[in-house]
């Protein structure tokens, strides 16, 4: 225990610097949160700390050190894989040995990664400049990521710099320790004035910080300035409804990156492909199913599952389409423009594959059975389709069936593909305490989403740019219900799948587009007189781009689709509908950005906030001090205020006089009276036989006073200090005779 003791004292600088070393670490993890998978981005926050901590605990030599954090790295992945489900040992030692070493790959290169980063930078930043440099670069990282990518780092940068700071404090103690031993002993007597000293200027500079004004960029950034030279646009990254989680100047359009929803976007009318169809419905892309509280997390490859596609047979759905009656809808697909994407669109749920480009063959196409997913293989040397024919088969809802279903009856077999029913280790409690709450009255699954679905659309207004300084929380479905309450269909979407999978409902998050702009197609008046349903050629632009909800009703009903945003209207067929009815077109009415000046400091973006409570706990901090700067030096201002009504400044003398009435009021409350006849010295006579244990104190007390009213030359300038000390002594000792 010796040894421990003694290693940890010696190193106190050490501690906090590795403390510091993984806060900054924990700020890249952060980053690192919506891009990779939970398991990896834990395995690095537990290796981070888990290196840290036994680099403190362990008193030993390097080589030592080194051999008990390879040990601890070994736990650390056999502990979280564990956790995560990912390793599940269930054979015997060898064969479970054999498991776990077979699945390290990529696990183990993040966490040895990890430990030597963490190495390096304990062995290589020693000093006050290679910590500003340390530091520099992280911040700068950071700042060309948040510039570059749908990130918004400014929480992480604020927190680096805290610790940075931080360290360089710790850096100059530590310097102060070794240079001046003797004083360093007089610090740690008494560590509350560094403490305190070091709290006041982080108050400061966090209040001041808050309370500056905003000022819009003087200097654009060069890659931003070459772009606008250039006349190109800034490649943004766009999103459902144009979403995009960093630029509110983003253009609508397909989804490519959905792990970081938020933002704001300018609407896109640039085609992107026509339909011909009986049917209007939305145009179904790809689906996600993992959410990682910021956006929705690309399938790991081991969940990407696909089939090859044959011209002209059936595709197999994988249970995930309804097993009661479907309508049969062909749609013949022309696209617009050169885009690439990486599905084929179609109404939901894709059968068959009629014609590829004219062609019978389809080489180029993959197909994802349980998502319905037409994927285009973009791996060989062929140009993206620019037609293609598909046939859907389109369930009919038999809405008051299913109205009056249980959720044993819908659910009961347990085969509930788990996947679908997935909330992040830290889901947000009041988001499931508000879904039980609107959905209290309800009985059956179908019912609890019709609520939550009217919720949303009744509560929450639809807007292309949200105000996202409002924004606290962060995870994205928390705070869109509980702090912006407004957005687009990325918002509601979301919020509609998490608060139904809060609810042990299955759900999952689908992007494509909605049905565009209606005319009759070729040959419509032909089928009106035939008493066919007219075909529709359905216009589809970059607009149009959306993402909605689908809802899984067990094995007989399948997946449902869902519309949560305001101003949409999800095409549904129902088995009660009259189809032989024929319809007109509908156009669907387009929700438009309100002609607002835009600031030029972009306030739409997001920013970082300060949390209140810091805020609030740095100006009570400064209350605090001000507090004893003043209590400190209340005997200054009060010979201020002197100075005041007599327009000039007090003298040695009449300092001691005013002390020496101030102790007279102190000994006054203690018990000893003075007469109103009586002189000092008669007073203090009797004192000191009332109070002998001050008597030395009285009698020197009486000995400034008389010295300064009759011999005011001897008195000297601090005098009246000397008479503050004497009283504070006399204080003391009254008090303790009394307790």
């Amino acid at each position: 225990m010796r040894i421990f003791s003694s290693k940890l004292t010696r190193s106190w600088y050490s501690v906090f610097a590795l403390l510091w070393i993984v806060m900054i670490g924990m700020q890249w993890v952060s980053y690192t949160e919506p891009v990779w998978f939970q398991e990896t981005t834990a395995l690095v926050a537990v290796t981070l700390i888990g290196v840290a901590i036994s680099e403190i605990i362990f008193p030993f030599r390097t080589v030592f050190r080194l051999f008990i954090k390879l040990i601890l790295i070994g736990f650390i992945l056999y502990y979280v894989l564990s956790f995560y489900g990912i390793f599940i040992p269930d054979g015997t030692l060898s064969e479970n040995l054999a498991d776990f070493l077979a699945i390290l790959n990529p696990y183990l290169w993040f966490s040895l990664s990890t430990w030597v980063m963490m190495e390096c930078i304990l062995r290589l930043v020693t000093d006050a400049r290679r910590v500003l440099l340390f530091l520099a670069m992280n911040i700068i990282a950071l700042g060309i990521l948040d510039s570059f990518t749908p990130a918004v780092l400014w929480k992480e940068i604020a927190w680096i710099v805290f610790a940075g700071m931080a360290w360089l404090v710790c850096l100059h103690l530590r310097k102060f320790q070794l240079k001046y031993p003797q004083g360093w002993k007089r610090l740690r007597r008494d560590p509350f004035k560094i403490i305190a000293n070091v709290i006041v200027i982080f108050s400061l500079i966090i209040v001041a910080g808050v309370n500056m004004p905003t000022v819009p960029p003087i200097l654009m950034d060069p890659y931003t300035a070459w772009v606008q030279y250039r006349g190109d646009v800034l490649p943004t990254g766009t999103s459902q409804d144009g979403e995009n989680g960093a630029s509110p100047n983003s253009e609508s359009g397909y989804s490519r990156e959905d792990n970081q929803l938020g933002g704001g976007f300018n609407y896109d009318y640039s085609p992107v492909m026509t339909i011909n169809t009986t049917e209007r419905s939305y145009w179904r892309g790809e689906t996600r199913d993992e959410y990682s509280g910021t956006g929705w997390q690309e399938p790991s490859s081991s969940r990407r599952s696909f089939d090859g596609v044959n011209i002209g047979s059936e595709l197999d759905n994988g249970g995930a389409a309804s097993q009661g009656n479907t309508r049969e809808v062909t749609q013949t697909v022309t696209m617009l423009n050169e885009t690439v994407y990486p599905v084929l669109f179609g109404a939901y749920a894709i059968n068959e594959v009629t014609s590829i480009d004219g062609e019978s063959e389809a080489n180029t196409l993959l197909w994802k059975s349980g998502q319905a997913e037409l994927h285009w293989d973009g791996n060989r040397n062929t140009a993206f389709p620019r037609t293609y024919t598909i046939r859907s088969e389109v369930p009919l809802v038999p809405v008051e069936a299913l109205m009056l279903k249980t959720y044993d009856e819908l659910y009961g077999a347990g085969d509930v593909n788990p996947d679908y029913l997935q909330v992040p280790n830290h889901f947000p409690e009041r988001v499931t305490q508000l879904a039980e709450e609107i959905t209290a009255g309800a009985e059956y699954p179908y019912e609890k989403v019709g609520l939550l679905q009217d919720y949303l659309t009744t509560n929450f207004s639809y807007t292309n740019n949200p105000d996202l300084s409002l924004k606290q929380s962060k995870d994205f479905v928390e705070g869109f219900l509980f702090e912006v309450r407004e957005g687009y269909c990325d918002y509601f979407s979301t919020s509609l799948v998490m608060m139904a999978r809060s609810l042990d409902i299955p759900a999952r998050w689908v992007k494509g587009y909605a049905p565009g702009q209606a005319s009759y197609g070729d040959g419509a008046m032909l089928s009106q007189e035939n008493g066919e349903t007219p075909s529709m050629s359905y216009t589809v632009t970059n607009a149009d781009a959306h993402s909605w909800a689908e809802v899984y009703f067990g094995e007989e009903y399948g997946w449902i689709p869902v519309e949560a945003t305001p101003g949409f209207n999800m095409p549904l067929l129902t088995d009660t509908q009259d189809r032989d009815q024929v319809e007109t077109p509908e156009e669907e009415e387009e929700i438009q950005p309100e002609e607002t000046p835009e600031p030029e400091n972009n306030a739409n973006e997001p920013s970082f906030t300060v949390s209140p409570v810091i805020v609030w706990a740095a100006v009570s901090v400064l209350i605090a001090w001000v507090g004893y700067i003043l209590w400190r030096n209340r005997y200054s201002l009060h010979f201020y205020v002197l100075r005041l009504r007599l327009g000039k400044p007090l003298t040695p003398e009449q300092k001691v006089v005013v002390e020496t009435e101030r102790w007279i009021r102190t000994v006054r409350r203690k018990g000893l009276r003075r007469d109103q006849h009586e002189t000092l010295r008669e007073s203090v006579t009797r004192w000191e036989q009332e109070a002998p244990q001050v008597a030395n104190e009285l009698a020197e007390l009486l000995k400034q006073f008389e010295m300064a009213r009759y011999s005011p030359d001897h008195v000297q300038e601090d005098a009246w200090q000397r008479v503050q000390d004497i009283a504070r002594q006399m204080k003391k000792r009254l008090k303790s005779a009394r307790g």
